[in-house]
């Protein structure tokens, strides 16, 4: 079992910025594919951006790209999220996942290829 500790959410106007971290329980953490999803209310939860098991590859929902960054530190058992330029429809339940299952063909995009989520963190983003 993998426990996903998510922090940083928060409230931050229009244009502003924030960063979200989460730290997997397990010190395997560089062997996991690691993504990050967003829900907004009475949406369905969606992609936002994802890290190969090494680091590096990133994959990005078009709605976040040129605006949000991630990045891991295997050395910290950290994953992060950094959001520029933030936008009220980025108001949304932002959770952490890791991907332990191996696939031969991971899409990094697909909620199901996750098997461990976070509780989630509020990012508010005021107009």
């Amino acid at each position: 079992q993998v426990q996903l500790v998510e922090s940083g959410g928060g409230l931050v106007q229009a244009g502003g910025s924030l960063r979200l971290s989460c730290a997997p329980s397990r010190r395997t953490f560089s062997s996991y594919a690691m993504g990050w999803f967003r829900q907004a209310p009475g949406k369905e939860r969606e992609f936002v951006t994802a890290i190969r098991e090494s680091g590096g590859s990133t994959y990005y929902a078009d709605s976040v790209k040129g605006r949000f960054t991630i990045s891991r530190d295997n050395a910290k058992n950290t994953v992060y999220l950094q959001m520029n330029s933030l936008k009220p429809e980025d108001t949304a339940v932002y959770y952490c996942a890791a991907g332990v299952t191996y696939y031969s063909s991971r899409t990094y995009y697909t909620a199901g290829e996750y098997d461990y989520w976070g509780q989630g963190t509020q990012v508010t983003v005021s107009s």
